[in-house]
């Protein structure tokens, strides 16, 4: 019993002294990488009118690898309301991120779950993961996105939904 109380304690006390790593990481983050995590985060979570405050009339939000592009807060929103409709989960996990000034560059692969509808598959509940990079170039004094750019391995995605 004595064992199991110890390993208990131990291992508790190792995710506690994990964590204060990770939280020690992320302040040592150049200011940079902070917002540009931050600003991540709220997309990913999809709230909207949090996002609203990272765009500015000439933000530009661009899939490079689709050649697609939105400019202004408006018309971002706009596009990410409706391709993110009846999403379940979207996340970017960040493999590896530099910066050299305001830009910064993220390395990682996007996961969605959601409805098949837009990848033709109705009816479906699709799941892949998407290696990307996506840069942001930021706007330091004002907290905003100038633009964020992405190139997405779609021919990834494709190899996946055809065995969905």
């Amino acid at each position: 019993m004595r064992i199991i109380v110890y390993l208990f304690f131990a291992s508790l006390f190792t995710l506690m002294s994990l964590n204060q790593l990770v939280f020690a990481s992320a302040a040592d983050m150049p200011k940079e990488q902070q917002l540009a995590n931050e600003y991540m985060k709220i997309l990913t979570s999809r709230d909207y009118e949090k996002l609203k405050r990272y765009y500015s009339r000439s933000s530009l939000l661009y899939d490079q690898t689709a050649n697609k592009k939105f400019t202004g807060q408006r018309h971002i929103l706009a596009f990410l309301k409706r391709a993110q409709k009846g999403v379940i989960e979207y996340n970017f996990n960040i493999e590896h991120m530099f910066n050299t000034g305001s830009l910064v560059v993220m390395i990682g692969n996007y996961h969605y779950q959601g409805p098949g509808d837009q990848f033709g598959k109705p009816g479906k509940i699709v799941k892949i993961a998407i290696p990307g990079v996506t840069t942001l170039k930021l706007d330091m004094n004002t907290r905003r996105v100038r633009q964020h750019t992405d190139l997405i391995d779609y021919q990834t995605m494709t190899d996946q939904l055809a065995e969905q």
